[in-house]
């Protein structure tokens, strides 16, 4: 018998598209974490009106904290598209 994956990439897509409505859309509405967001927005206003690509970013820390709110909020500023995954639904390394 086949071991049951609760977390799963179809799992995922369902809860992606409830999370474009519900996330914020640019750093003014997005609570808290001022001095972070102020940071990322000169990053993305520079890029911006130099008209190059931004810098890789890393984003870390314990869940809860915005991380990927924050990504999107990025993406969004850019107007580049962003996927998102978790670490659990990665089955091969390929992937």
């Amino acid at each position: 018998m086949a071991a049951e994956r609760f977390i799963t990439s179809e799992l995922n897509k369902r809860e992606e598209q409830n999370d474009a409505t519900l996330r914020p859309q640019c750093f003014a509405d997005f609570p808290g974490q001022e001095r972070v967001k102020e940071r990322l927005q000169i990053l993305v206003e520079a890029s911006t009106a130099r008209g190059d690509a931004m810098a890789h970013l890393l984003l870390c820390g314990p869940p809860g904290l915005g991380k990927t709110t924050l990504a999107h909020i990025i993406a969004h500023a850019r107007g580049a598209a962003i996927k998102a995954t978790s670490g659990p639904v990665i089955e091969r390394p390929g992937d």
